[in-house]
């Protein structure tokens, strides 16, 4: 069974900043693109960031200039550096790969 792995999640005041982590099997990592997607309570899951495995990356608006996706080839591994953090960033966020592989969700946190 394919398992994607996250961490790095936690509780971080306003303005703080995060670097979550996605571990993906190596067959998988180097072929489909890898996403993040998080979920507030009560909201539906919304996409936040992705990256193929060429580096191409994709934001949603409400991210844009405050997170960075990037991946690391030797490491399988993908990153979401969240700087600038806001209240409204706090979600369970997850690791999405093929669109039905989901990693366990890691809790972030934005409050005073």
């Amino acid at each position: 069974q394919v398992q994607l792995v996250e961490s790095g999640g936690g509780l971080v005041q306003p303005g703080g900043s995060l670097r979550l982590s996605c571990a993906v099997p190596g067959n998988i990592f180097r072929i489909y693109a890898t996403n993040w997607y998080r979920q507030a309570p009560g909201k539906q899951r919304e996409f936040v960031a992705s990256i193929t495995p060429r580096g191409s990356t994709n934001y949603a608006d409400s991210v844009k200039g405050r997170f960075t996706i990037a991946r690391d080839n030797a490491k399988n591994t993908v990153y979401l550096q969240m700087n600038g953090l806001k209240p409204e960033d706090t979600a369970v966020y997850y690791c999405n790969v093929l669109g039905h592989l989901w990693g366990q969700g890691t809790q972030v946190t934005v409050s005073s």
